[in-house]
């Protein structure tokens, strides 16, 4: 089919240990661009991420040929 388009799209949810409090505000930023890096060298396009003290949420786009 002409101009067809597709895109898979998930969300990741990554629990700490125990579900401590273990990330701290002071580490958050370098968190989220080391996250962001390996997201993107995996041809894969960071839509959002944001990490609570506990628990860390991704939202990912992927092309169907990944």
């Amino acid at each position: 089919m002409a101009n067809t388009f597709s895109q898979i799209y998930l969300q990741f949810v990554f629990a700490v240990q125990n579900r401590q409090s273990l990330i701290s505000k002071t580490n958050k930023e370098e968190l989220h661009k080391y996250i962001t890096s390996l997201v993107q060298n995996r041809k894969a396009k960071m839509l959002a991420v944001n990490c609570m003290p506990d628990h860390t949420h991704l939202f990912v786009g992927f092309k169907p040929t990944i």
